[in-house]
Order: C-alpha cells, then structure tokens, then sequence
C-alpha cells in the first residue's frame, strides 16, 4: 500500500505540474482563453454581419419592386428633388 500511495501522489505532483505549466504557458491555457475570446467577439461579429446583410437585402427588394422606395432613396441618398420644389436644410448645433 506504501508503495501504491507514493505513485499516487507522484501522479498528483506530475499533474499539478503540468497543470500550472499549462496555465502559464503562452500556448496552453492562456491561448485557449484568448482563442475562445476571438471566437466569441467573430460570432459578435457574423452576427451584425448577418443582420445589415439582411436589412440591405430588404432595401434592394424594396428599390426593385417600389417606385416609392426608389423616389425615397434618390431624394435622401443622392439629393434629388422635383421640379418647383424648395429644400430647406434644418441642422442643429
């Protein structure tokens, strides 16, 4: 029994060692952090991605089909107006 628990605790000592070597190293416990941190602000990411593609998605449809969309986007996009018309810009300060 002596000698079973002298390789037990051999075995705790070695993975404690290793544990703390793990955590200290720049490629063990400390890259898996700062990988799982990219991963989570890339998943942040696609996701806003994911929804302006969608919102542009809907604004190409809208200029494809809605001539009221179309006269919306060249009024507010490229400063178009209609004959007789008067544009008075109101700005804050």
């Amino acid at each position: 029994m002596d000698n079973r628990r002298k390789w037990l605790w051999a075995s705790v000592t070695i993975a404690f060692v290793l544990a703390a070597w793990s955590a200290s190293a720049e490629g063990g416990f400390r890259r898996y952090l700062s990988l799982n941190q990219q991963v989570e602000t890339l998943r942040t990411r696609n996701r806003q991605t994911a929804d302006e593609n969608a919102k542009l998605l809907k604004e190409v449809e809208a200029l494809r089909a809605d001539p009221k969309a179309i006269e919306r986007a060249a009024r507010e996009e490229l400063g178009f107006i209609r004959p007789g018309e008067v544009v008075i810009h109101l700005e804050g300060k």
